[in-house]
């Protein structure tokens, strides 16, 4: 046999892969809301994809020069202080400001577009709430 083993293996298929969470799962409107085809596309501009990781380039470019300045603790200290304020959260269903992010990013005294712009009364991901906190629970 010139396939070898490893086809063989490749030709065979998983009991996971054709369980309930593998490859025939149907798409969960309660959860997942409805699918869009726009999220599924490439970028349509060269920019797009810097414009979307501006936060994480400039936060990257700040450490850098923190620690160029300051040493290799004022960068670490920082992170720490941003992955703590990352897992205080509201109850999923509740809009949260995030100020405690804002104040270590230092833009607590700037207006942006997402200060005018970002109503939650015309959030889209308002479900119900039983709902939600089930699921981030892994309830359901």
């Amino acid at each position: 046999n010139s396939r070898g083993t490893a086809s063989l293996l490749k030709d065979s298929i998983s009991f996971t892969d054709v369980s309930a969470s593998g490859l025939f799962e149907g798409h969960d409107l309660l959860r997942r809301g409805f699918t869009s085809v726009k999220n599924e596309l490439l970028p349509s501009h060269p920019l797009e994809l810097t414009e979307k990781n501006f936060q994480l380039n400039q936060d990257k470019t700040n450490f850098a020069t923190l620690r160029n300045i300051q040493g290799i603790h004022a960068p670490l200290k920082l992170q720490m202080e941003f992955r703590a304020v990352k897992q205080v959260q509201r109850l999923p269903f509740l809009h949260s400001s995030n100020m405690a992010m804002d104040i270590l990013r230092g833009n607590d005294e700037s207006i942006g577009f997402e200060d005018i712009l970002n109503d939650p009364s015309q959030s889209e991901l308002m479900g119900e709430p039983h709902m939600m906190m089930e699921h981030k629970l892994g309830l359901l």
